[in-house]
């Protein structure tokens, strides 16, 4: 990625789910808001709203900043909608079964240098990366909420993450 990826997918609207779109969004990436229900997305683009709302309202962002971040942001409720991304970034609720779908499906529409992540704090990434064919380029990365506020995030390797994955999601 050397630096930030060209274009990101999370997958997921909920409380981080839509931090993650955000701050991607608001460092300039075109970023697609998955989830399987339009009134989660509709929810995920008004927490949004809101937030940025705050930014603006202190100061650290205009309002054309706000509706250009907004205008980076695609809700999609198709995971086809990953296609064409360089990393995915997986924010469902922590349930194995769940998770483990979104994986074996989203590796179906990713390019071959696509990496997935997930933000999960407790699901073995190794596991996760076994429903893919690209367990090299899975990986874990678990954003502190408030997510737009936070600006730590921990990476966490699978067996057979490679150092050019953790290398490129580093960066």
């Amino acid at each position: 990625m050397s630096g930030l990826p060209s274009k990101v997918a999370v997958v997921g609207a909920g409380t981080m789910g839509n931090g993650i779109v955000q701050t991607f969004a608001a460092n300039g990436v075109p970023t697609v808001m998955v989830d399987v229900q339009q009134d989660a997305l509709d929810r995920g683009m008004a927490a949004i709203a809101k937030s940025l709302g705050r930014f603006v309202k202190k100061e650290k962002i205009t309002a054309d900043d706000a509706a250009a971040i907004e205008g980076r942001i695609t809700p999609a409720t198709d995971l086809a909608h990953v296609a064409g991304c360089d990393l995915v970034v997986e924010a469902v609720t922590e349930n194995l079964a769940i998770k483990e779908k979104i994986f074996a499906a989203a590796d179906e529409h990713l390019g071959a240098d696509a990496i997935l992540a997930s933000n999960t704090s407790s699901i073995s990434i190794t596991v996760l990366a076994s429903k893919t064919q690209r367990s090299d380029r899975v990986i874990g990365m678990h954003f502190m909420n408030p997510v737009p506020l936070m600006k730590l995030v921990e990476v966490i390797r699978g067996e057979d993450t490679s150092d050019a994955t953790t290398s490129r999601v580093m960066g």
